[in-house]
């Protein structure tokens, strides 16, 4: 029973779409006549939760009462989806978009967004933590336009993956390599790769790559940044890298931990992880010239970098690249030279969900 009341909620929000969407009056006239919503609207309404809770109870028959038919969500799930991947909802589905950018379009009918009482037209975008409902007689497909997205879905939406440039993947394959953690954002596995990276994010991912992650945290030396607290973890890995030569800071005192990084500023850490480039080099501006120099980047990625807002999904990229470079001098990837330190194992790399490699 319980089920079937989490099915009903959103067609019990079916009718407001519905109302806003065919029974509403003009701006002179805003409300549904009394007559239709207790005639046409609400025979309508009554079919369609008929149907979908027949459908529905007959995918929860099968699958012993217990779990969710194929392909639907009674409860809110989020989904990491990449550009152009395609959402397709019908009558009665939610959609709720947590972070990236999402476009919706239809031929019919329309999409609520129900947080303002409003209906999205064919072609707008959806904004950040609105919840959407499909209305009546609806098929809506929600595209995502940006490199990535996270969306919140509940129904019985289908997905349609496009080939575009996996950075989900190569989060999870660095994540299955402990070289990427991802934060503490409680949807989309934390990744937050719709976000520009800090200073002190590019740091960590630099001495992750480098294999020195455990020698940072058992860092306990005195560090001169003041804007860095004491004891905490940031303070190690700035502490650690100030005294190896790996950073100088943004001044003698400050670091800047919350900072944003530039695609300038992470390719370079890259590069003296790869014997590249040295701390001592404090002339970014041929950073990219040389990155595709070394093999770390191709004449494609870098004008994508130059051109492109720098975010963590671009952060992921580069560094998921880095692991087939040779560090210079030593005849072995950097994956290799990983290997070696014992910061992941071939079993491991090999498990590692599969990025379709295609580069720009």
């Amino acid at each position: 029973m319980r089920t079937k009341i989490l099915i009903l909620f959103p067609l019990c929000l079916l009718a407001a779409a519905a109302v806003w969407a065919a029974a509403a009056g003009d701006a002179a006239d805003p409300l549904a006549s009394l007559s239709y919503l207790n005639g046409v609207f609400a025979s309508k309404v009554d079919a369609a939760v008929d149907a979908r809770l027949e459908n529905a109870g007959g995918a929860f028959a099968d699958s012993g009462g217990t779990a969710a038919p194929i392909g639907t969500a009674v409860s809110w799930t989020d989904s990491r989806l990449k550009r152009d991947d395609i959402l397709q909802s019908v009558t009665g589905d939610g959609v709720l978009l947590l972070a990236g950018s999402v476009q919706v379009s239809y031929a019919s009918g329309a999409v609520v967004d129900v947080t303002d009482g409003t209906v999205l037209p064919s072609g707008g975008s959806l904004a950040v933590r609105h919840r959407y409902l499909v209305a009546e007689d609806t098929a809506a497909n929600f595209t995502v336009t940006s490199k990535t997205a996270v969306v919140d879905w509940q129904g019985a939406c289908t997905f349609h993956e496009s080939i575009s440039t996996d950075y989900n993947a190569m989060a999870e394959a660095l994540k299955a390599m402990h070289l990427f953690q991802g934060s503490f954002t409680g949807y989309g596995q934390g990744f937050d790769l719709e976000v520009a990276p800090t200073r002190l994010q590019a740091l960590i991912m630099f001495i992750r790559v480098l294999g020195e992650e455990s020698e940072a945290l058992a860092w306990n030396g005195t560090s001169p940044f003041r804007d860095v607290q004491p004891g905490t973890n940031g303070a190690k890995y700035v502490g650690y890298a100030f005294e190896k030569g790996y950073t100088n800071g943004y001044s003698a005192t400050e670091f800047r931990p919350s900072s944003l990084v530039n695609a300038r500023q992470y390719t370079e850490f890259i590069l003296r992880a790869l014997g590249y480039s040295s701390a001592a080099n404090t002339d970014l501006s041929d950073t990219l010239d040389r990155a595709q120099s070394a093999g770390l980047l191709t004449e494609g990625e870098a004008a994508m970098l130059q051109r492109d807002p720098f975010l963590r999904a671009e952060l992921v990229y580069i560094s998921y690249y880095a692991l087939e470079v040779p560090v210079a001098g030593t005849g072995r990837t950097l994956a290799q030279q990983l290997m070696d330190k014992g910061v992941f194992t071939q079993f491991e790399r090999d498990a590692a969900p599969p990025v379709l490699n295609w580069r720009f």
